[in-house]
Order: C-alpha cells, then sequence, then structure tokens
C-alpha cells in the first residue's frame, strides 16, 4: 500500500511543479497534498510542526503570489491606477491561459497608468514592475515546490 502512497505522491509533487508555472492547476497546494500522501504511509511521519508549517508556508505563497505583481508595480512608480489595473491583470489573466497569466499584470499595470499619468514611459515601467513581481511569484512557487520534491527524495531513503 505504502508504494501507491508514494507514487501518487510524487505524481502530486511533480504535477504541482507544473503548476507553479502552469495556470491550470494549483502548483503548491498540490504538491503539499503529495506531502501529505507521503507523511501517511507507514515508512514516514513528519511532525505536526512540519506538516503545519507547511501548511502556512502554501498559504503564504497563494497570497503573495496575487500581492507581489503590485507590490512591483509600486516599487517601479506605479500609482494607485497602475497598482489596481495590475490586480485586474491578474484576475482577468487567470481566463486567457498561459499567455494571459504572464501578460495580465503586465498590461494591467501599464493600462491602470495610461488612465492616470498619459505617460507611456512611466507606464511601460509600472508594467515592467508587475512583470518582474510576476516572475518573482512564480519562482518562489517554483523553490518551494523544489523543496517539497527534495524532502519527498531524502523520506524514500
Amino acid at each position: 500500500m505504502d508504494w501507491v502512497l508514494f507514487v501518487l505522491a510524487f505524481l502530486c509533487i511533480v504535477l504541482g511543479l507544473a503548476g507553479s508555472v502552469l495556470p491550470a492547476l494549483p502548483g503548491p497546494p498540490l504538491a503539499y497534498v503529495g506531502m501529505l500522501l507521503i507523511h501517511f504511509t507507514d515508512k514516514v511521519d513528519f511532525s505536526v510542526t512540519e506538516l503545519v508549517v507547511w501548511g502556512v508556508l502554501i498559504a503564504v505563497v497563494q497570497v503573495l503570489d496575487f500581492i507581489i505583481p503590485a507590490m512591483g508595480t509600486k516599487r517601479f512608480g506605479g500609482s494607485k491606477y497602475g497598482v489596481w489595473g495590475c490586480n485586474i491583470g491578474v484576475v482577468v489573466g487567470m481566463f486567457a491561459g498561459p499567455l494571459g497569466i504572464v501578460l495580465g499584470p503586465f498590461a494591467g499595470a501599464v493600462i491602470g497608468e495610461m488612465l492616470k499619468t498619459h505617460d507611456f514611459s512611466t507606464s511601460l515601467r509600472a508594467g515592467f514592475g508587475a512583470f518582474l513581481g510576476f516572475i518573482t511569484g512564480t519562482l518562489v512557487k517554483v523553490v518551494l515546490v523544489l523543496y517539497f520534491l527534495v524532502v519527498a527524495i531524502i523520506s524514500l531513503f
């Protein structure tokens, strides 16, 4: 029975890694399910503290995934209009596929800034900040899921 749980766990973790980049899958939560499956084997017994800390990390990373692009917009000189545009772009981009996920925050920040400043260079700078924020959020998700993968592999031995 343990081998079935391990196979399902590694499948969840690998899908979680893909979901950290692709919009269709909830990457880190899926990887966490994999870690829970490993915990329920007879071979591995993670502590309650580990499971709780990992769960909190997953929640924080999921929230930051929506906040970091807006922070990037603000950091690169965007106004409230750019930040709101970025947030709207994140939500709209989720429904537009992989390209929308990448370009949504950028386009939203640029459009939001254009509504306020009518200055294309300022708008592009705010959009670039949103794009960097998106890349940073994706990187954080990938690193967390890779950590889970390493812990899962180590737990086999």
